[in-house]
């Protein structure tokens, strides 16, 4: 997020908690989705949330529900999202040092995450998976000792490579920390095997044993080893858009239809007609790639 933050959606632009509930429904019941996760911007900030989870929860068949969250309001809601069903949960945290986090954030909320890490926890929702991102000049030298902190607090480490969907559109692929160097670093300290063998499917991480196992560390190569031949995804954002990669500049309206009295069929269709029109790689690679408009902050990881 820049410094001044983001425009907020005014709220009539915003999915209500009923419309979106009807729209995870249509996806379930009508295109065949199994796994629902909730982003954000902040999942945490909305009212309805643990109301959401629990209706999405009562759907048959009933999908996989997770969250992902900066962790900040996470120690006062773990328990009741997991009540309300809940199944798994990633939280964002890029550094173990107090300072370093105050920089990135702008935030003196460091001990509320790990607060909130230790809530998810207790609560059950497990495994409880810690997404890092990698920055070069302020925490590519904190590889191995957040392995370290993971293992012994039972968490799953999953790091990222930096994309291209800052709100300030600095993004610079020179500067990225690559795969290759997050692998390297870990590598100082902890032996790693490929899990299984296997390539990842459509899971977007790779994940490697450490020191024999049974615990793992994945990572993301969103930019430097894409995954779009195997991603099956489809984004409903906020309001009301689809977007079918996360690198998309184009999107699909389905809350105009949907405020217009449109049926669950029609919808259905039109969500299927957006997300056939899925281009076959996210671009990365070529020079003349232009980032979205939207942020990631207002597209959901």
């Amino acid at each position: 997020m820049p410094e001044e933050g983001l425009q907020w959606l005014a709220k009539p632009e915003l999915l209500t908690d009923d419309e979106i509930v009807r729209m995870v429904r249509i996806a379930v019941t009508d295109l065949g989705v199994r796994d629902v996760r909730f982003t954000g911007g902040e999942p945490l900030l909305r009212p309805g949330l643990v109301g959401i989870v629990r209706a999405c929860a009562a759907l048959e068949p009933r999908p996989t529900l997770s969250l992902t969250t900066n962790g900040i309001g996470l120690s006062r809601t773990a328990a009741a999202l997991r009540a309300a069903g809940l199944d798994r949960i990633n939280v964002s945290l890029d550094t173990l040092s107090p300072e370093v986090f105050r920089t990135l954030t702008r935030r003196n909320r460091h001990h509320d995450v790990i607060a909130g890490l230790a809530a998810a926890r207790a609560a059950g929702l497990a495994p409880v998976k810690v997404n890092t991102v990698l920055m070069r000049g302020v925490n590519d030298d904190e590889a191995p000792e957040l392995l370290r902190w993971a293992l012994d607090e039972g968490y799953e480490l999953r790091f990222i490579e930096q994309m291209p969907l800052d709100a300030q559109h600095g993004w610079d692929r020179d500067g990225m920390v690559t795969a290759e160097e997050i692998l390297a670093s870990l590598r100082t300290r902890f032996a790693l095997t490929p899990e299984g063998g296997a390539e990842r499917g459509s899971a977007p991480a790779e994940r490697w044993l450490v020191d024999g196992g049974p615990a793992r560390v994945g990572v993301i190569a969103s930019v430097t080893r894409p995954f779009c031949r195997a991603c099956d995804r489809t984004r409903l954002t906020a309001d009301g858009q689809v977007r079918d990669c996360l690198f998309a500049r184009d999107e699909t309206d389905l809350r105009t239809a949907l405020r217009a009295g449109a049926d669950d069929a029609e919808i259905a269709d039109r969500w299927k007609t957006a997300m056939w029109g899925k281009k076959a790689g996210s671009g990365l690679d070529d020079p003349a790639f232009l980032q979205p408009d939207r942020p990631m902050s207002a597209i959901g990881g």
